[in-house]
């Protein structure tokens, strides 16, 4: 199969942080199928930064960011995103590290970005048997809350981290807020682009959880986690309703216009 043309608009961004042996597969999967990909690493300390160079050394396609310490996934993005930025790009797929993530659909998530640039295309999990039960019903809550939030907008899932953003929305929500920068990302990401007026498309796509046995990583903390959520909500709700009368105005606006002449 030859490889992509290289893209002058969307790009493949990848934070990671000590994920081994996976980031070289997981970059390996979406370098087959997009072009280019970025990887910003977190303060990685097992090596993984400099294994991923060798195997990639020459392939112009692929770019490494290596941040001085861990910063958290939100801050690795964000890196990422200015540095998409400031060459040009528009739009990045963000993805995990940890081969979770289907690359296989990666072509298919940018093709639907292309045809409709002021979306954020988001994916919705679909779980293996394998999936931690405590991980798929714990994650209800959170969509629960992010539909309130956004007045139920389409968002199928606030935690799935397979999406295409709009660069420039995004990093201007970052550049004014000083949140979002560790696991609070993913949520905060689509309830505020959904604020801004950035429409949400979700769309299916299979999600695979490694076991050790496997080489899984995860650096997800239930209690340290779940705390740092549930600050979110408070805070996302307090906004949410300062904002309500104008979220209204918009919903109200919008199922309007479709019926005038």
């Amino acid at each position: 199969m030859p490889a992509p043309a290289a893209s002058a608009t969307h790009l493949v961004l990848i934070p990671s942080y000590d994920s081994g042996e996976l980031v070289v597969r997981t970059v390996r999967a979406a370098r087959a199928a997009w072009n280019p990909v970025w990887v910003v690493f977190d303060g990685s300390r097992d090596g993984s930064d400099e294994a991923l160079a060798r195997v990639f050394a020459g392939d112009g396609g692929v770019r490494i960011f290596r941040l001085p310490f861990n910063q958290g996934k939100g801050a690795a993005v964000l890196h990422g995103l200015c540095a998409a930025q400031a060459s040009g790009f528009t739009h990045a797929l963000v993805m995990d590290a940890d081969d979770q993530h289907p690359a296989d659909h990666i072509a298919r998530f940018m093709a639907l970005s292309i045809a409709d640039p002021g979306a954020m295309i988001l994916g919705c999990p679909v779980f293996g048997a394998e999936a931690p039960r405590l991980r798929v019903q714990g994650r209800r809550i959170s969509n629960f809350w992010v539909r309130v939030e956004t007045l139920w907008a389409d968002i199928g899932d606030s935690l799935f981290g397979f999406r295409v953003y709009p660069i420039a929305p995004l990093v201007s929500i970052m550049d004014t807020h000083r949140w979002m920068r560790r696991f609070d990302f993913d949520v905060e990401a689509v309830v505020r682009l959904s604020w801004r007026g950035v429409r949400a498309v979700s769309v299916d796509a299979p999600v695979r959880y490694l076991g050790r046995e496997e080489g899984g990583v995860s650096h997800f903390r239930y209690l340290r986690d779940n705390a740092l959520l549930t600050w979110m909500h408070a805070r996302l709700l307090a906004g949410f309703l300062v904002r309500l009368p104008a979220l209204l105005a918009r919903r109200l606006g919008a199922e309007v216009r479709p019926s005038r002449r």
